[in-house]
């Protein structure tokens, strides 16, 4: 999985990043702004994107707009504080998926992953289905032998 982490904090960027190792991620590009947050969603591909909501250049919500104009549907979390949960629904809106409200762990940090992630991943696999699979002996999806 490859996380983008836009946060203008140089500390909270490395907790964040020991979050997600914590649980599982070991690809996370970082960006100290919502400028340069941008200039890598652009230049690669990111599976999950965390943002912050107050950055200089490019707030978190301006990178959601811009990334979602684009056409993206990348899950995009907000990494907000508790003052500003008031403003999540406009955020919400404009495209995030979720948010992460500071200070949070590693087991919220996990559900969000499962919550955007691993279902987006998994949700291929809901849209294949074995009776369609051409096989030498046709049989149906209950292992009837069609004649």
């Amino acid at each position: 999985m490859k996380v983008l982490l836009a946060e203008d904090s140089a500390v909270m960027r490395k907790i964040i990043r020991r979050l997600l190792e914590d649980v599982g991620v070991t690809s996370v590009k970082e960006a100290a702004d919502g400028a340069e947050a941008i200039k890598h969603f652009n230049a690669g591909k990111f599976d999950l994107i965390l943002t912050d909501w107050n950055m200089p250049n490019k707030s978190g919500l301006d990178v959601v707009r811009e990334i979602r104009s684009q056409g993206s549907d990348v899950p995009i979390i907000m990494i907000t504080t508790e003052g500003e949960k008031e403003r999540i629904a406009g955020a919400i809106f404009a495209g995030v998926s979720d948010y992460l409200v500071k200070p949070f762990d590693n087991a919220k940090l996990r559900d969000i992953l499962n919550n955007h992630v691993m279902t987006k991943a998994d949700s291929s696999a809901e849209n294949w289905h074995p009776q369609f699979v051409s096989h030498s002996t046709p049989q149906s999806a209950w292992g009837k032998r069609l004649t």
